[in-house]
Formats: C-alpha cells, structure tokens, sequence
C-alpha cells in the first residue's frame, strides 16, 4: 500500500554513514591527530549489516546522481516523495565496536555534530538519534547530556546486538538520563559483532545474520521485561527498529505463560508482561514480515493494539515493492495512527514541536 496523505512521520530514514575524513572538523585536535597519524582516516569504519551490494542494501534508482549532494538526494527520494512531516534520521557508524572506549565516544561525538551541521541545520524536516558507545557507561551519559538542550534529537540510538542484555542494571544510567530529558532509546538492528550473532555459533551467511536480528529483539524484550527497567522508569519508551514484527505475538504469549509460573524470582514484574510491552516497547512498520493483508490484521490483533507500530521507510534499505512501503489490511483509523498518533505519543519531543507549530498557526490566524 502507498502513503495515502502527505504528513506522515518517518521513524526509521538513514542517511549515508560519514566517512573519517569528513568527521576530522568535528574532532578536537588529540583525536584528529590520532586519527591521521595512525592512519585510521583509510579505513571505512563501515557497519556490513547491509552490504553494498546485497539487494535489501539499496534499490537502484535509490542511488545517489554523481550530480546530486547526498542531502539532495535524501530530499528527492524520500522526504519529498513520500511528503514526510519529520523523518528521523539513524546514523550507523563502525565506531561503536571499537574496544577503545575513548576513540569510540571522541568518534560518536564527532558523528553527532556531523549530524547537527550537516543534517539537522540544513533540512528542517529531519531530527536526529544520539548515537552513543554503550560499553562505556559514563560518556555515552556524558553524550546523551550534551546533546539533551538541543530538541532536534529526539532518541539515543543503539544496537540489538552488544556485549550485555539491554537490561541490565549498569545501563540504568542512559535510561535515567533518557527519561529525564523526555528522550526515547531506540534499538537498531545490528551488532558490534564481538560475540556470535547466533546462540549456537557464527553463521556463514548474511541471510543467516539477518534473520537472527529478530532473535535478539526477543532476548531484549525480555531482558528489560525480567529486569525492572520500566518499573524503575516507567516514562520510558522503547523503539524497535527494523525488528521485524511477527515475532512479537509470540514472544508476548510464551513470556507471560513462564511469568505465571516463574514470577516470584522477580516481585518487580507486577502486571502481564504483554501489557508492559505493549505499553513501553514500540516496532517500526519496516520490514513489516506478514506475507498478506489477513497476515497483517491477525499479527495486529494478537499484538493486542496497533498503538505500538511506528511508520518507517527504512530508506535507503530496501525492504517493499516499488513505493507500496504500507503492509497491506490497515483500516483507515490504524493508518492515521501508525503513521502520524503514535510517533507523537512515543516521542514527547516531536509532540512537543507539533504544538509549537500549532500555536505559530493559532497566532498567525490571530
């Protein structure tokens, strides 16, 4: 299904990963310094979650013209061809698996206001995700604090793949700081590939990669079900991006069945743990893996509400037919949610700029 009405939120868009050189204006000068005489300007720092040349990576005609700016080309082919409102911008950068945890947050810094000047300050239509090195507590905080006064940045971005279950408790601090300036976390798919991305071993195949994302998105949704996270921040919302959604029913169904049974080792979980995720956790609409509208109606329906399904093109990644980026088998009251409602009850900043608009409007009227 197309977009049927211009003004729809986009909550996954990506733009092109900078390269090292044209991070070095955002470094101070040790890093750059560091950078250059190591020779670490060369290397691409590419995350290979979508190879180049794998066709889910790009469609063709989503190539960017030699003749056009990487930001013209965002504009022709996605902000202007699908009329978004906002579209908020994910930046996967190969910093985030450095083991050097210094490098790693000077190059998260760097990527941040790269995305502020470059992006943000050009395009009006775009916001932005914190992207933070989470192995190190303290200055993925820092970044977050940093970043928090400017409004633009509506998210802190991480991976479904790290070292740790993302409840853990020594992640508490990002949630605090998260909640406290009105932030979502948003969890990409993808991994620092320090451990295989499968339970049982490497796999020898990107498809093989790529199926087991949703496998981690089940381990995270129960990991910060078992551990309290939104009991002890219960303003936080999570946003699951290219997660998939078929697998969500399943994982609801099966770990309230263990909870009944299981759940005097952990008081904290107080209610189904189905109605916390479905309060808390929220899943981009891209890739939307029903093969069918009846697919698509039941997989709502056993999710138990359309109030967490958050519309993304996931551009430039290629995961519908032609511009159909809608499943299809949603009502016209899901759609106005989907794409517009819940990305305004997820992101209380975006709801914040909404009102903003709507009183310029009121005044202007006035």
């Amino acid at each position: 299904m197309r977009l049927p009405y211009a003004g729809a939120i986009d909550c996954d868009l990506h733009v092109p990963s900078p390269t090292i050189p044209q991070l070095l204006p955002y470094l101070d000068d040790y890093w750059r310094d560091q950078i250059v005489n190591r020779a670490l300007d060369r290397m691409p720092f590419a995350m290979m979650s979508y190879p180049p040349n794998a066709p889910i990576s790009m469609r063709d005609d989503w190539r960017a013209s030699p003749a056009a700016t990487a930001l013209e080309t965002v504009r022709a082919q996605a902000l202007d061809t699908f009329g978004l409102r906002f579209a908020i911008a994910n930046v996967i950068h190969g910093c985030v698996a450095l083991h050097n945890d210094d490098m790693a947050a000077a190059l998260c810094r760097a990527v941040n206001d790269w995305l502020r000047v470059e992006w943000l300050d050009r395009e009006p239509r775009l916001r932005g995700s914190i992207l933070i090195h989470p192995q190190d507590i303290a200055q993925a905080v820092e970044e977050v604090e940093r970043l928090a006064p400017d409004g633009r940045f509506v998210q802190v971005l991480m991976l479904a793949m790290g070292e740790r279950p993302l409840g853990r408790r020594e992640y508490f601090p990002i949630y605090a700081a998260a909640e406290r300036h009105g932030l979502v976390v948003a969890v990409h798919a993808g991994s620092t590939y320090r451990y295989a991305p499968t339970i049982v071993g490497w796999p020898c195949y990107q498809f093989e990669d790529y199926v087991a994302q949703a496998q981690a998105f089940e381990n995270q949704t129960v990991s910060l079900i078992a551990e309290g996270v939104f009991q002890r921040f219960p303003g936080l919302k999570f946003v699951f991006m290219e997660s998939g959604v078929s697998w969500l029913p399943v994982t609801m169904w099966r770990t309230d069945k263990t909870w009944r049974g299981a759940r005097p080792e952990t008081p904290w979980v107080d209610r189904w743990p189905s109605d916390i995720i479905r309060e808390h956790i929220r899943l981009t609409t891209q890739p939307f893996d029903a093969p069918d509208a009846a697919a698509v109606a039941q997989t709502i329906e056993r999710i138990g509400s359309d109030d967490g399904l958050l519309f993304a093109t996931d551009y430039p990644h290629w995961q519908f037919d032609g511009d159909d980026v809608l499943p299809d088998g949603l009502s016209a009251a899901t759609l106005r949610k989907l794409l517009i409602d819940n990305a305004m009850a997820t992101y209380p900043r975006l709801a914040q700029q909404a009102l903003g608009d709507a009183a310029t409007i009121e005044e202007t009227i006035r």
